[in-house]
Parts: structure tokens; C-alpha cells; sequence
């Protein structure tokens, strides 16, 4: 007879205990960080060549996990099936390498084999392992403690606590050499050029800036006719005003025109200075693009004009360019 489905409370109550267990799982591994840690953090800081991750089944899952979050946070490193290394993959590791072995047991048949040949080659072994006792915590040059004292599983196999508790405390590790490191905002993002985060820290405005030919601008003598035209070419909703050396004496936008026609003004005679906005915002070329898209959002505009430290205009900007770039 096939099993009733389950209510939805008790769905319910079991996912909180999952989730509860796991939590517990957490605390208990943090209470039991001890010295193998700052170890483990030193031996890998010591090395000269890579941090080797290892591990079979889900231990295999997660030591792939952890290699990714070392390797994209300044530790180099990538992962070596412990079934592979027996038939070649051996030749990966070198003498200046780190091993971080993971074995919830520590007694994983396709770690262990390969043990005394890490040592062999002169390699530095970390291990991480819910058994301090093992063969493989014994053998280690380092030990991080991941024991839990139960699985989630309401069978108490499945490995879940466990493998939860390995993954934080790759984490940890991974934390404690970025801050070891002095691992910075912007290394991480050259590490990650091709997400949202990489374009948030790489993009300076200097990048998606309109400048030269593109860039709208009149003299301060002009008249409304030439602003809407040079506006209408440029085709960014407004043009900087600029005095004879060139710097920013004001900006006139499609706001500024549509609050002039609200009033009696002879847009024929009028000069584009009687509708500027003096002295506007601005922003330097260097500055990143998302310090651009903060600056526009507080002061409720869509475009900024780009200056030199001098107050001289060399671009602008609106929303749509930030957007463009993926920067928003």
C-alpha cells in the first residue's frame, strides 16, 4: 500500500526540525573550533602552490563547493576526485601543494589509499572529518573537527547535519584566508568579471561616459534654440553649459523646458542661461558607475554630467547608460 501524502503541518514541523538540527549542527562546530583551525589557515597561507580538495560522494559534492569558494576568494585551488587520483590524477599534486581531504568517517577507503602517497610527494595534508579518532585525522598535518551528533535524516543516515557542517566550515576556512590575505572588494570582483557583482565594482563612469563627439554641450552665450538642438542631436534629454575654459556653469534638461513653457517666455529670444540649472551635480570619471546610479536615485535626476577635478566637463551620463552596461 502506497503511503497517504503528508498535511501540510506536518510537512511543515519536519522541515523546521530539518532545519533546527542543522542550526544545532552549526553551533556545535563553531564551540569545537580549536587549534587545528589556525593550523589549517597557516599551512595554506605557507603554500606556494594549490589547495588540493578531495572527497568521495557527498563529501565529494561538497569538497567541490569548497575548492570554488577558495579559488574565487584568492586561495588557488580545484578539486581532485579521490577515485581518479588512484588511476593518474596523482600527478596533479606537487610537493608545494596543500591536500584539504574531506571523509565525514575518516575512513574512506579512496582517501585513505591515497594518503601515504600525498606524504610521499612532499604535499602538506588538511583534514576535515566528524571522527578526530580517524585514520585519516591521525595521519593529517592539520585537523578540522566537523563531527555532529546527528543527521537530519529521520533515519540518522543521509547525510545531511554532517555535510551541512563540512560546508560551513569550508566557508570558514575560505573567510579566514581572504581576511588573511587582505582580499578586497575589487579582487573579487576580477574574479567574477562576467556577473552583476563584477560590473558593479569594475565599471568606472569613465567606462559607460559620453565624451568627445557624443557629448552635448553650448556655450554660455547660446541661445534656447541651439540647446534644444544640440539636446535633440545628442539625443541624452539635456546639455552641459559651459564657460570659455571650458568648465560647467550649468546643465539644461527636458525638466528645464517643460517648466519654462509653463510660463510666459519668449522661447525665441530667450537664452539657454535664463533656463539653466546653475552649478548641477556632477560626478568625477573615475568614480565607480554604481556611486553614478546612488548619486542619481538620492537626487531623483536621470543623468549627471562628468568633470575633472577643476571643474572641467569631460562627459556625461544618464539612467539608460547604466542600464545599458548592466551597472543598475
Amino acid at each position: 500500500m502506497r503511503p497517504q501524502p503528508s498535511s501540510a503541518e506536518h510537512l511543515l514541523a519536519l522541515a523546521r526540525q530539518v532545519l533546527d538540527i542543522e542550526a544545532d549542527a552549526l553551533r556545535t562546530t563553531a564551540s569545537r573550533l580549536d587549534a587545528g583551525f589556525a593550523d589549517a589557515v597557516h599551512l595554506i597561507l605557507a603554500c606556494s602552490g594549490r589547495v588540493v580538495v578531495s572527497g568521495m560522494g557527498k563529501s565529494g559534492h561538497i569538497g567541490c563547493k569548497i575548492a570554488a569558494t577558495l579559488a574565487s576568494t584568492g586561495t588557488p585551488a580545484f578539486f581532485m576526485h579521490p577515485g581518479e587520483a588512484s588511476h593518474g590524477d596523482l600527478g596533479m599534486i606537487t610537493q608545494n601543494d596543500v591536500v584539504l581531504a574531506l571523509s565525514n568517517s575518516g575512513e574512506s577507503n579512496e582517501i585513505v589509499c591515497i594518503v601515504p602517497l600525498i606524504k610521499r610527494r612532499g604535499a602538506k595534508l588538511i583534514a576535515m572529518t566528524g571522527n578526530p579518532h580517524s585514520t585519516l585525522a591521525r595521519e593529517a598535518d592539520a585537523h578540522l573537527n566537523a563531527a555532529v551528533d546527528k543527521e537530519a535524516c529521520p533515519l540518522n543516515l543521509a547525510p545531511t547535519a554532517s555535510t551541512t557542517a563540512a560546508l560551513a566550515l569550508g566557508d570558514a576556512l575560505a573567510v579566514a584566508l581572504l581576511d588573511a590575505r587582505g582580499f578586497s572588494a575589487d579582487d573579487f570582483a576580477r574574479s567574477h568579471p562576467g556577473g552583476s557583482l563584477g560590473r558593479r565594482l569594475l565599471v568606472h563612469v569613465r567606462d559607460v561616459m559620453h565624451s568627445g563627439n557624443d557629448l552635448p554641450k553650448i556655450d554660455l552665450d547660446a541661445s534656447l534654440k541651439v540647446a534644444l538642438l544640440e539636446m535633440t542631436k545628442k539625443g541624452l534629454g539635456m546639455t552641459a553649459v559651459v564657460d570659455a575654459a571650458g568648465k560647467v556653469a550649468g546643465v539644461f534638461t527636458d525638466g528645464d523646458l517643460r517648466r519654462a513653457l509653463e510660463h510666459a517666455l519668449d522661447l525665441q529670444q530667450a537664452r539657454v542661461t535664463d533656463l539653466m540649472t546653475p552649478n548641477p551635480k556632477t560626478i568625477g570619471a573615475d568614480e565607480l558607475a554604481v556611486a553614478a546610479v546612488e548619486k542619481m536615485d538620492t537626487l531623483k535626476i536621470n543623468g549627471l554630467l562628468v568633470v575633472d577635478p577643476d571643474n572641467t566637463l569631460v562627459g556625461a551620463l544618464n539612467m539608460h547608460d547604466l542600464l545599458k552596461a548592466g551597472v543598475v
